[in-house]
């Protein structure tokens, strides 16, 4: 148990240390999906996203891409919430969200995918 809070939290501290590093220098891992087709997946833009809400630059951070961004309380809460009770021993909140919101999530996600590569809008941007 405290072995899995110990991996949580250094994969927090490696992701922040990227993140910061990538700023300084502007060495990011680009997105393979965008670099081989040229088509924008549901992802892209999210480490720059990331750097953004690093220096409390939101507005930007929404450009980069607002579904993410969007979704970010979501994922805290449940991210959260596994270490929470990882550390108590309880069931996490997972086993109870029904299988059909997930798949619900899936189909969003995958309909953004398409949006961001129709609407320039969507489309990781800079202001």
């Amino acid at each position: 148990m405290k072995k899995k809070i110990f991996k949580i939290i250094l994969g927090i501290v490696i992701l922040i240390t990227y993140l910061i590093l990538g700023s300084i220098f502007k060495i990011y891992i680009r997105c393979p999906i965008h670099e081989v087709t040229g088509f924008y997946c549901p992802g892209c833009g999210l480490t720059r996203m990331l750097t953004s809400m690093l220096k409390l630059d939101f507005y930007q951070a929404f450009r980069y891409n607002p579904l993410l961004f969007i979704s970010t309380p979501l994922i805290l809460f449940l991210f959260i919430n596994k270490i929470y009770c990882e550390y108590k021993n309880k069931n996490s909140i997972y086993k109870k969200i029904p299988s059909y919101v997930w798949y619900i999530l899936i189909v969003v996600v995958l309909l953004y995918g398409i949006l961001r590569n129709i609407f320039p809008y969507f489309a990781p941007t800079t202001i």
